[in-house]
């Protein structure tokens, strides 16, 4: 009783704490997003900086191993740099100032297109006759009434004495403006964007020649306790997005070519400007290609008293923009750029309401910048979280997750996806044995009662059931876009779990083990351990030994008594732990008692076991083989199914993860 006013207290308090750290981090977050927006002048030139470096530095790399100096090497290629996009942005004024010129010729051609497609539409539609009729009541309502008279202003020029005379209009003019003045006048509207080009000089001058003092300084925020996991972190976030920005310009540069060199040839005027367009407009995600053919369908429409100018660059973008989206870039440069598809729409929301168009362009490699941030620093971890495109759950923890909404049909589709890649055992024994290994530790816990594990395995009879049709073999070919699917593939990888067991004909069997169900799995205590023996009964069938299940309950003194042993040469019990080995003991002496010609397999699914372990677990439980994995299970089964009728094993009498 004493114990308990600390305990209330602590849980006062808890809440407390939590919320004031989250108060706090509220705060924080706020502070940043106020001062990237007050200091946009200052951060927008930093962040054009930061993604220039990423693009440069595997050419000034590139000179430094030619041995030229670091200096000059940095320098070359800064200049270099922007030479060239000065010389972009000179050919785009150049197109621009000509497109002007041309202009008002294009407006006649487009006001002939408007007048034929008024005269070719019928006017006897309902729509149109419906637009007469309400211009008609318009024009009706407007008049005024008839013998009405108007009302008498004491202004009007009829009542104005006739000796008033008429104002003098006056007009204000500015002196010509001076020399200076013109010169101003010009001078001013070039200057932001002269001091900002400078400033972004200055700064890739700098980080490109200071780059291992900036990577020494942040890994020094980051927490310089592991200097050689950060190290190795920092300079492998560096070389992926060095490799993407520098990927993804070359691309969008490839893209701008093709797209002006299909306009030149269509004959669409400025080609050059919107190629260029075409390529800085790519980096908006979703919206950057149809904005960049906006403007050169406007004008094909234009320019084109017909309509094959129009057709011709529309068919020039559907076929293009797929093309590069689909086809090139996952060949390249793989499916996505690490971020979800909400999280590119958030991040181009927030940056352009942050630092306006520039914001919108930058929005893609700024959010790359920080889920790789957060990939590799933990204290960025959430970064990654939010925005990347990997699961925020575990594989294991996904599939606790929808065994425990009840949703078989999601967890089918997402294992059918995993199923391209790898076989129907690698599913049961690295995803789903592991999610139920999580049930039964919340069970443990005492978080989960008997109604939700009924549930759950429930909803694990649904998804065997749909993955019935799925043979446990290595695919042949095919490969997962599913990002769920796609983590589980990943984390597989190297894994023990190979579909090379074989699949038995009735020929190749021991007469024993040709019944009708030669194996019983029978479930240890819960009913997670029947959803597990449930899986092992599959696979077992799948390679010609057939199995039935029974659940706990048929363990109790009564129930076994009453299990039909008719032609059974092996039992299978299956356990998600190994916390009881009392209740497995018992379990083994009765299932001898009533079935004493079956050999009995200890399952225990249990994530690490060693071959010692394994042994020890046997010996104690007194059953004839161990094992701690769905496919060394089936591989026991398998064997005992080939050996002669003396019923000697070919292989160990315990196999174990190990």
């Amino acid at each position: 009783m004493p114990d308990l006013k600390p305990k209330s207290a602590e849980r006062a308090i808890l809440p407390s704490g939590s919320s004031s750290a989250g108060l706090g981090v509220v705060g924080m977050i706020a502070l940043v997003i106020a001062a990237l927006y007050v200091g946009r002048e200052v951060f927008v030139p930093v962040a054009l900086a930061i993604l220039l470096s990423f693009v440069l530095a595997p050419l000034i790399r590139l000179l430094q191993k030619a041995h030229m100096p670091r200096a000059l090497a940095v320098i070359g290629v800064v200049l270099v740099a922007f030479a060239g996009i000065t010389a972009l942005a000179t050919v785009m004024a150049t197109q621009v100032t000509q497109l002007a010129g041309d202009l008002p010729r294009y407006q006649v051609t487009m006001r002939e297109k408007v007048q034929a497609l008024r005269g070719s539409a019928a006017s006897s539609s309902a729509l149109e006759r419906a637009a007469d009729v309400l211009q008609d009541l318009g024009k009706e309502l407007d008049k005024p009434h008839v013998g009405a008279t108007p009302p008498t202003n004491p202004l009007t020029p009829s009542t104005v004495p006739a000796t008033e005379t008429k104002p003098i209009p006056v007009e204000v003019r500015q002196p010509d403006p001076g020399a200076l003045q013109t010169l101003g006048a010009f001078i001013t509207p070039l200057i932001h964007p002269a001091a900002t080009t400078g400033i972004v000089i200055i700064f890739v001058i700098f980080i490109l020649l200071q780059r291992e003092d900036l990577r020494n300084r942040l890994i020094r925020l980051a927490g310089s306790h592991d200097l050689q996991k950060t190290t190795a972190a920092l300079d492998d976030a560096a070389g992926r997005l060095s490799k993407l920005f520098l990927t993804q310009l070359a691309l969008n540069a490839a893209f701008g070519v093709v797209i002006g060199i299909g306009l030149y040839f269509i004959g669409v005027p400025s080609p050059v400007l919107w190629g260029i367009l075409a390529a800085i407009l790519r980096f908006v995600p979703y919206i950057g290609a149809f904005i960049s053919a906006a403007f050169p369908l406007a004008l094909a429409a234009a320019v084109d008293p017909g309509w094959s100018m129009l057709l011709m660059t529309a068919a020039l973008f559907i076929v293009m923009e797929p093309l590069a989206g689909h086809v090139v870039e996952p060949l390249v440069y793989g499916h996505s750029t690490g971020l979800s598809p909400v999280a590119v729409v958030v991040a181009a929301t927030f940056w352009t309401w942050l630092w306006g168009p520039i914001g919108l362009v930058l929005a893609t490699p700024l959010t790359v910048c920080l889920v790789v941030l957060g990939r590799h620093v933990e204290q960025l971890e959430f970064l990654d979280v939010m925005l990347g495109d990997r699961p925020a759950l575990s594989p294991p923890e996904i599939f606790y997750q929808r065994m425990l909404a009840g949703d078989p049909a999601e967890a089918a589709d997402v294992a059918e996806e995993f199923l391209k890649e790898r076989s129907l055992s690698v599913y049961y024994d690295e995803v789903a044995l592991a999610g139920l290994r999580l049930a039964r530790a919340d069970a443990l816990r005492g978080v989960l009662n008997e109604d939700r594990l009924e549930r759950m395995r429930a909803t694990v009879e649904e998804l065997v059931d749909d993955l019935s049709d799925h043979p446990d073999q290595e695919p042949q070919s095919g490969r997962t876009d599913d990002p769920e699917a796609a983590a589980a593939v990943e984390a597989s990888e190297g894994e023990s779990g190979r579909a090379d067991l074989p699949s038995l004909a009735l020929e190749d069997l021991n007469p024993r083990f040709r019944g009708e169900t030669p194996i019983l799995c029978i479930a240890g205590q819960s009913p997670v351990d029947e959803a597990a023996a449930m899986m092992l009964a599959q696979l077992l069938t799948k390679h010609g030994l057939k199995a039935r299940v029974e659940s706990a309950a048929s363990l109790s003194v009564q129930a076994v008594a009453r299990i039909d042993d008719a032609g059974v040469a092996m039992v299978c019990l299956s356990y998600l732990d190994a916390g009881s080995p009392a209740h497995m003991r018992y379990a083994v002496r009765r299932l001898r008692r009533k079935m004493p010609q079956a050999r009995i397999l200890l399952g225990c699914w249990v994530e690490e076991m060693d071959a010692t372990a394994a042994t020890a677990l046997q010996e104690a439980a007194r059953a004839d083989v161990v094992a701690t994995g769905l496919r060394e299970a089936m591989a026991l089964c398998l064997d005992m199914a080939q050996t002669e009728a003396t019923g000697i094993l070919k292989g160990p009498i315990a196999i174990s993860a190990a």
